[in-house]
């Protein structure tokens, strides 16, 4: 039994998990580099060097390949941002340039990344709705950290801390993205370093007012 399982020292599960990361960074290559017209059964298969069957044995279509290609770069961003935290210092300034940075640089050091999560997030209303989720996930996520952060715990909840959040990363999302098209004549350290500014003095404003 554990040979029909196994091959070569690795699962059928794993072989399964391997082929589909395979189609999903093809999915990021053709997104990237040529565009989502380029996004076919076909083409994708081949990028990734699969045959056609391995496709479906992971995707039911191409709003589902565009949705996983989302979701990892999400959760690579969240891997990222949390770990940045946790690691920096314990100052407003350095955990939030830290958080941004880390963010950044993943989004940028592959361009194709931000660009992949710009188009398949917009591709169709479903996916548009998914992608509406994820920032309101980095939007829950950047108002528990200032709630962590500043002390302002065990109270009701106040409005103005999601209003802030919901800002600031719809903000750092509209600013992104025309950055990325040249709208904005800042280098990468320059938009880090101005987001960062953003992100304390309302932070830092808001705590003083629910202080």
């Amino acid at each position: 039994m554990t040979a029909q399982r196994t091959y070569g020292g690795i699962s059928a599960d794993e072989r399964r998990a391997q082929r589909r990361a395979a189609l999903l960074d093809a999915a990021l290559e053709l997104i990237g580099d040529q565009g989502l017209s380029k996004l076919t059964v076909s083409g994708l298969c081949a990028r990734a060097g699969l045959n056609e069957r391995y496709y479906y044995e992971s995707f039911t279509g191409r709003d589902a390949v565009l949705t996983a290609v989302v979701d990892r770069i999400a959760e690579e961003l969240a891997i990222a941002i949390i770990e940045a935290l946790r690691a920096a210092p314990d100052d407003s300034r350095a955990k939030a340039h830290a958080a941004i940075e880390a963010g950044i640089h993943v989004l940028t050091d592959d361009p194709r990344k931000a660009k992949v999560a710009l188009i398949a997030g917009q591709a169709t209303p479903e996916l548009r709705a998914r992608t509406t989720e994820t920032v309101r996930v980095f939007i829950r996520l950047v108002a528990a950290e200032g709630i962590g952060f500043y002390g302002v715990t065990g109270r009701a909840p106040d409005p103005a801390i999601d209003f802030r959040a919901t800002y600031l990363v719809g903000g750092l999302v509209q600013t992104l993205t025309g950055w990325l098209q040249g709208d904005l004549p800042l280098s990468r350290e320059e938009l880090i370093d101005h987001t960062t500014d953003i992100f304390v003095l309302l932070g830092e404003d808001l705590a003083a007012r629910l202080g």
